[in-house]
């Protein structure tokens, strides 16, 4: 079920990353599209056509995609205040108390995270940056398949934090009733989100991002979702802005003898779980760690509700690598960059010094990665295909933007005003210079 490999192996398979755009397209997904457009075109045709016609359509355009896509198309798109309220009401007690838990330890975790303007004197007059909310976000949360309440809360919050005024939600419908899981509507309510709509695919990302007759557009676009979102993401970045571009979710275990074998399986099923391309993969040094890793995984997967989805996505894409010890152990990983990054050695502290990329680092066996997901506290949307060799997790930061702010003495003003008018003529640009003369 779940192979173990060497590490020059690894690296040409299970280690190897695949540029976004040139992955193979799954031939259900190309049947899928000529069924709806008439002829095999590739996804990034597809989502071109769906955009333009939403952004010159508005609402007939997002009605008439829906019904395509989906099956049926809602009379309207927003969820009333008065459904999420009723959502959060009818979810059991327990089911509140955990959300309202992983809320407080992720706001309480972004609060410490720095965020201020400044300004000096020191440069002939007032200069700094002063750092403003962007206005109006929209997060895209996946809910076809699963209801994913806490993404709600790993995205939204940091957000509130941050100063967001309009924080709106698109999330899919889920198949086979056409509602939002109460779950979700009850996490957008618990935090305070000001607008969800129940869309999703290329066609939210559109709305989004142009607005329509009944959906105001957006600043910025954030959250993971399929190949559509993704290919939809790309191509209206630069009308708004976007987080990034989210590829299959990944965990990496580096683990040395003193690793448990049955917690290892198991957080490399939990990552398996999420969906077929989903990647687990451990490296190690220990060969006794590895084949008992490899029957743990084999005992445990019976048992376990989303077994095929987690049989393919190991067989596929996941993997165990023996090293040749823990220092190629984390060579490996920068190199590939994980989303997750779990440190089950004797002294993870002293080896965390070495990651250089990673989305998150997991320290030791009580801070396994399922905690990340949910409770610990840092946004569980983190960088993944290898982005995290330059990306960063979800934080604050995101939803800000900085202004500069320029405001020299007359003395400061004429008195550079001179060097500026020569760089100006350096470049050839005589209107700049003579503007800059005039001060002189």
């Amino acid at each position: 079920m779940i192979s173990i490999f060497d590490s020059a192996a690894a690296q040409k398979t299970i280690l190897r990353r695949v540029m976004l755009g040139d992955e193979t397209v799954p031939d259900s997904v190309l049947d899928r599209i000529e069924t709806t457009f008439g002829e095999r075109i590739h996804p990034q045709e597809a989502v071109t056509r769906i955009l333009r016609d939403i952004r010159t359509n508005g609402d007939k355009a997002l009605h008439s995609w829906t019904e395509k896509l989906d099956g049926k198309s809602p009379s309207g798109f927003r969820v009333s205040s008065d459904s999420l309220q009723a959502a959060l009401n009818s979810i059991s007690k327990e089911e509140r108390a955990a959300l309202e838990l992983s809320a407080s330890r992720i706001e309480s975790f972004y609060k410490n995270q720095p965020l201020t303007s400044w300004i000096t004197q020191e440069m002939g007059g007032v200069m700094g940056q002063l750092i403003r909310p962007i206005q109006r976000v929209g997060l895209y949360i996946p809910g076809g398949t699963a209801p994913l309440p806490s993404s709600v809360l790993m995205s939204a919050v940091p957000a509130k934090v941050a100063g967001v005024k309009e924080i709106v939600l698109a999330v899919p419908p889920q198949q086979g009733t056409g509602e939002i899981a109460p779950i979700i509507l009850a996490a957008a309510a618990l935090v305070g989100v000001d607008e969800v709509y129940a869309m999703g695919g290329a066609q939210a990302i559109a709305a989004l991002a142009y607005g329509t007759e009944s959906i105001r557009a957006v600043d910025k676009i954030f959250g993971p979702g399929n190949l559509f979102v993704t290919l939809a993401k790309k191509q209206v970045f630069g009308i708004v802005g976007i987080d990034g571009l989210a590829g299959p979710t990944e965990t990496m275990v580096i683990a040395d003898d003193s690793a448990d074998p049955a917690w290892v399986a198991s957080d490399l099923l939990a990552q398996a779980e999420h969906d077929v391309l989903a990647s687990a993969i451990l490296l190690t040094p220990s060969k006794q760690l590895a084949e008992a890793v490899q029957v743990e995984i084999g005992r445990q997967v019976e048992t376990l509700p989303r077994a095929e989805i987690v049989v393919q996505s190991l067989k596929d894409r996941g993997g165990i690598v023996l090293t040749k010890d823990l220092d190629e152990a984390v060579q490996l990983s920068n190199g590939y960059g994980p989303e997750h990054l779990c440190l089950s050695v004797r002294d993870p502290w002293a080896w965390s010094e070495k990651v250089m990329s990673a989305g998150g680092i997991f320290m030791g066996e009580y801070s396994f990665e399922v905690l990340g997901d949910y409770v610990a506290g840092p946004s569980h949307v983190m960088p993944t295909s290898g982005t995290a060799r330059f990306a960063s997790p979800l934080n604050v930061w995101d939803f800000v933007h900085i202004i500069s702010l320029i405001g020299l003495n007359e003395s400061t003003g004429r008195e550079l005003s001179k060097s500026a008018a020569v760089i100006a003529r350096a470049e050839g640009l005589e209107a700049h210079a003579r503007s800059a003369d005039r001060r002189k």
